[in-house]
C-alpha cells in the first residue's frame, strides 16, 4: 500500500501524533492518511476481498473487516484480535504491520488452494456461513493442504443429521450417506436400516442454509425432486463445522456431476447451478382457478422457474406449484385483480398470465406487492433454457 521507507514512516507517524492530543492515539485511518495521504475510508475498499464498509480491522492478522465480520474475528481471538479503524487508538508497530500484509497478501497467504465448488460467502449470507468461511481460513486453515478438505471432498460422506419429520414436525436423528458414485444422496430412519427411506438424485439435489425458517442457526434446507414435484427435507446439526462441510460436499458432487452432464461448459457457467438461494420467499394469499374460491394464506417460495406454495413454511411437499416462464413465452406480471374479483383480504394484488391461465395473489402491505413484482419480473424478463421447455411441457400435462 506504501511506499515510504522505514525513517519517513515514523517521521509521518509522529507527524500524525503531534497533530491530536498526547494522551489518546489517533486511529489507523489517521495514521495511514498522514503516513499516505492519498488514503481515506473510501481506499479501504480497494483493500477488501467482498465486504462492505470495512470500519475494523484484524491487527493480528493484517486484514480490514466489516462490523459484523469484525465479531465472528473475536471468536477466534487467539488467532484474531480487532480493533475499528476510526475509534481505537493504533501503535506504530500495528500501523506498519496493517501497511505490510492488508487483505490482497492475506488472501494469497491464507486462500491458496480453495477447490472451485467451495462457497465463498459475501456479507449478504447467514452468520453460519461467514463464520465457518473465517475459521477455515485463519483457524484450520483449510486452503493451504488438500488434505484437510478431505471431509468435503473425498466423494463420500456418511454422518447423523437431525430431521425433521414429516408428519409430526419432530426432529430425529437420522442416517445421511453421500455418494458420489452412485450419484445419490440417501438417508436411513434407523441406524442399523439396509435400505433407505429416501433417495435423492444428486442431479435434481439442492441445498440452502434457512436458520430464520428452521428456527436454528445450523438449519438447512434440503430439496429434491420427486416425480417431478419438489420435495423438502430440514436438517441441522449442533456442530457448525459439520453443516458446512455437509453443504459443501453437496456443492463439489453436484460440481463432479455437472462437469460429466456438461463436457464443455465452463466452471464460471457450472458454479452458479451447483446450490442456489430462493429468489423470494413469504406469505401472499392465492385463490383457485376458476377465481371464484376465497383467497387464503399460504407460504410461497419462488425457486429459479417454480413458484410453489405451502401451508406452512415447514411442510415436506408444495400444495402445489406453477412454472414461470420468460414474457417471450407468453408469460407477464401485473400489478392488481380483474375486475369484480372478490374473497380476498389483502389489498395488493398480483396478477400472473401464463398461457393457460391467469394465477391471481394479493399481498399484505404495497411494499410487499413490489418485492414479490420485482422477484416475478427477474424471471419473466430470463429467457428459456432449452431444458426449461421440458419442464415447462411437464407442468401443462401435470395431473
Amino acid at each position: 500500500m506504501l511506499h515510504e521507507n522505514q525513517r519517513d514512516t515514523k517521521m509521518r507517524f509522529s507527524d500524525c501524533m503531534s497533530n491530536h492530543s498526547r494522551c489518546v492515539k489517533p486511529s489507523i485511518l489517521v495514521c495511514l492518511h498522514f503516513m499516505c495521504p492519498l488514503f481515506t475510508l473510501a481506499n479501504l475498499h480497494t483493500y477488501v476481498c467482498c465486504f462492505a464498509e470495512p470500519e475494523w480491522a484484524s491487527y493480528t492478522l493484517g486484514v480490514f473487516v466489516c462490523h459484523s465480520c469484525s465479531g465472528l474475528h473475536r471468536n477466534i481471538a487467539q488467532i484474531s484480535k480487532v480493533k475499528s479503524v476510526l475509534l481505537d487508538p493504533w501503535s506504530l508497530s500495528e500501523v506498519e504491520f496493517m501497511d505490510s500484509v492488508g487483505n490482497n497478501a492475506a488472501k494469497a497467504k491464507y486462500e491458496q488452494i480453495v477447490p472451485a465448488f467451495y462457497y465463498c460467502p459475501t456479507y449478504k449470507d447467514c452468520m453460519l456461513l461467514r463464520e465457518q468461511w473465517i475459521r477455515a481460513k485463519y483457524e484450520r486453515k483449510e486452503f493451504l493442504s488438500v488434505e484437510r478438505q478431505e471431509p468435503y471432498s473425498a466423494g463420500y460422506r456418511e454422518g447423523f443429521l437431525w430431521k425433521r419429520g414429516r408428519d409430526n414436525g419432530q426432529y430425529l436423528s437420522r442416517k445421511f450417506i453421500l455418494s458420489e458414485r452412485e450419484g445419490v444422496l440417501k438417508y436411513f430412519n434407523k441406524h442399523d436400516a439396509r435400505e433407505p427411506k429416501a433417495i435423492m438424485k444428486i442431479s435434481t439435489v439442492n441445498a440452502t442454509f434457512q436458520p430464520t425458517k428452521i428456527g436454528t442457526a445450523h438449519g438447512l434446507q434440503i430439496t429434491y425432486l420427486k416425480d417431478n414435484s419438489t420435495r423438502n427435507i430440514f436438517v441441522y446439526h449442533e456442530d457448525g463445522k459439520e453443516m458446512v462441510d455437509w453443504f459443501n460436499a453437496i456443492r463439489a458432487a453436484r460440481f463432479h456431476y455437472l462437469q460429466v452432464a456438461f463436457p464443455g461448459a465452463s466452471n464460471s457457467d457450472l458454479l452458479p447451478k451447483l446450490t442456489r438461494n430462493y429468489i423470494k420467499e413469504g406469505y401472499m394469499e392465492k385463490t383457485g382457478p376458476k377465481h371464484t374460491e376465497g383467497f387464503k394464506k399460504r407460504w410461497f417460495t419462488m425457486d429459479d422457474r417454480r413458484l410453489m406454495y405451502f401451508k406452512d413454511p415447514l411442510d415436506a411437499y408444495a400444495r402445489g406449484e406453477v412454472f414461470i416462464g420468460s414474457k417471450e413465452n407468453s408469460y407477464t406480471v401485473l400489478p392488481g385483480l380483474p375486475p369484480n374479483i372478490q374473497g380476498y383480504h389483502w389489498q395488493f394484488g398480483i396478477t400472473i398470465v401464463t398461457p393457460d391461465r391467469q394465477f391471481l395473489f394479493t399481498c399484505e402491505t404495497e411494499e410487499d406487492q413490489k418485492d414479490w413484482m420485482a422477484a416475478f419480473q427477474t424471471v419473466t424478463n430470463r429467457p428459456m433454457l432449452p431444458q426449461e421447455y421440458a419442464v415447462e411441457a411437464y407442468f401443462k400435462h401435470k395431473p
